[in-house]
């Protein structure tokens, strides 16, 4: 059933969202043939002005929450012996997979609506901020290990609220640094170092963990955030860019 549901919305959406005038068929735009077009697409990205710079942001803008989101669950499954807080399977599925995705997508939100007011330049260090700061709630679930469910379910909510908003200001770089040509392109080669930046992190959370223990593996990840604040540093942005 839900299959069904699921084909005839892609069947509606295929044919009633509106397509941009440039959208167009690599027939259509004068391509010699896919691959010529593809590898054209491909050297054309890396010779865009601040390519360097733009892949650097990409890679590292999400290193603390690369980190932090492999350990999270970890760290609130965890016995206390191990320096975790000992949840459930199902409370942990209310307060990160409910409350914090609610949190998450609410901050997306708020994000793309600030974005809108301000533009991307104005909101990129807010959005820095949010992306960063509030990782210090994990450091302090680590020291503290509290019982009460209502202080976890605020921490967690405040970890995913910035996380969404900050996040709002990566999806908008990606979209800005895609613009041109071949911008649907470009943009699938920005989502791939995307991917990248959550993968490499990700590989290492677990041994850096091991080392470190919950604690100073969350002060690592606080450590982390003065990769994001450097890269956010380094990146020029249009004033106007995604304003409304």
């Amino acid at each position: 059933v839900t299959a069904v549901m699921f084909t005839v919305i892609t069947l509606y959406h295929t044919f009633s969202i509106p397509k941009p005038a440039d959208d167009k068929t690599v027939a259509a735009s004068g391509g010699e043939t896919l691959g010529g077009e593809f590898v054209h697409a491909f050297v054309t990205f890396f010779k865009k002005p601040g390519a360097l710079i733009a892949i650097v942001f990409m890679l590292l803008y999400r290193l603390p929450e690369a980190f932090l989101l492999k350990m999270v669950n970890p760290f609130l499954l965890s016995s206390a012996a191990n320096g975790g807080l000992a949840l459930s399977t199902s409370t942990v599925g209310i307060v990160y997979g409910t409350i914090g995705v609610l949190a998450l997508t609410i901050g997306g939100i708020i994000g793309g609506m600030a974005a809108s007011k301000w533009g991307l330049k104005k909101s990129l260090w807010p959005m820095a901020a949010c992306m960063t700061l509030p990782c210090l709630t994990f450091v302090y679930l680590s020291m503290a290990m509290p019982h009460n469910l209502v202080i976890i379910s605020t921490c967690v909510a405040i970890e995913q609220f910035g996380y969404g908003f900050g996040f709002t200001a990566y999806m908008l770089f990606m979209m800005y640094f895609s613009e041109g040509e071949f911008k649907t392109s470009h943009y699938a080669i920005c989502t791939a170092f995307m991917a990248l930046s959550m993968m490499i992190p990700g590989a290492f959370a677990g041994y850096l963990q091991e080392m470190m223990g919950y604690e100073g593996f969350f002060w690592m990840v606080i450590v982390c955030c003065l990769g994001t604040v450097a890269v956010t540093k380094l990146i020029k942005v249009d004033p106007e860019y995604g304003k409304n």
